[in-house]
């Protein structure tokens, strides 16, 4: 019972942090566009490494793997149907995401975490500063513009990764394989795959947030403070995209 408590106290206080942010970002306040640009170069423009090499080298593996099946049934040609869909659907989305939770959202927890182990934020408090608007709601706003596009980067190169396949393996044309590719793939996927993303950032903006104000003061806090981030963003992304897709089997089906 006691963990339970404990979990509903987490949840509300992420729920609580989301209304502050979104409270923030209608305030009067200036907004300070250079910073959230910066932002967006850091947590977004700096992870396109990693996603590239998973991507692509996803796309390779789902399509010799569907390749093993479908030559039984000499149906090799569905290999772009199903490496689209597969990545539109679930694995662009859920593999940028934990990609970026790992590198951007616990690099997040550290800033904000080593900030409040050297008593920034009781600085910024006493400036008159607070540290929701000055340090979070950029992050925040990054996360949210660059993780969409980073995951339909990521599609686009699986994609590719499986046509490295088709058209070195068997034989397929490149007109052919994105044919079938664009066949397979209907409005609903994309709209599918976009509204997970922009859920997941939400879950890493809000954890990685919560995380840093949550950290012991000391030095070690930190270390711990980015430990339960990334813990914490993997579950709960995972859980999020179990849930949405049940959700979209049962309306967009």
């Amino acid at each position: 019972m006691s963990r339970l408590i404990k979990l509903a106290y987490y949840l509300g206080s992420l729920v609580f942090l989301l209304g502050e942010i979104i409270s923030s970002f209608f305030s009067r306040q200036k907004k300070n566009l250079l910073d959230i640009i910066n932002q967006m170069i850091f947590l977004g423009l700096d992870s396109l490494g990693l996603v590239s090499v998973v991507a692509l080298f996803t796309g390779i593996i789902i399509a010799f793997q569907s390749a093993y099946q479908l030559q039984r049934l000499s149906s090799e040609i569905y290999i772009a149907s199903l490496v689209v869909l597969s990545l539109t659907r679930e694995l662009g989305p859920v593999l940028a995401s934990l990609i970026v939770a790992g590198r951007s959202g616990a690099a997040i927890t550290a800033q904000i975490s080593s900030m409040k182990a050297t008593e920034q934020l009781d600085a910024l408090k006493t400036l008159g500063a607070e540290p929701v608007e000055y340090l979070i709601m950029p992050r925040f706003i990054a996360l949210v513009v660059t993780l969409p596009l980073l995951i339909v980067y990521a599609d686009f190169l699986g994609i590719l990764g499986g046509y490295i396949v088709g058209g070195s393996k068997f034989g397929m044309s490149f007109g052919l394989y994105f044919r079938m590719s664009l066949e397979a793939l209907q409005f609903k996927d994309i709209l599918a795959g976009l509204i997970k993303s922009f859920v997941f950032a939400i879950i890493i903006g809000l954890i990685s947030a919560r995380e840093a104000f949550d950290a012991s003061g000391a030095s070690e806090g930190v270390g711990i403070a980015v430990n339960k981030e990334i813990v914490r963003s993997f579950i709960m992304i995972i859980i999020a995209d179990c849930f949405l897709t049940t959700l979209f089997y049962s309306i967009l089906r």
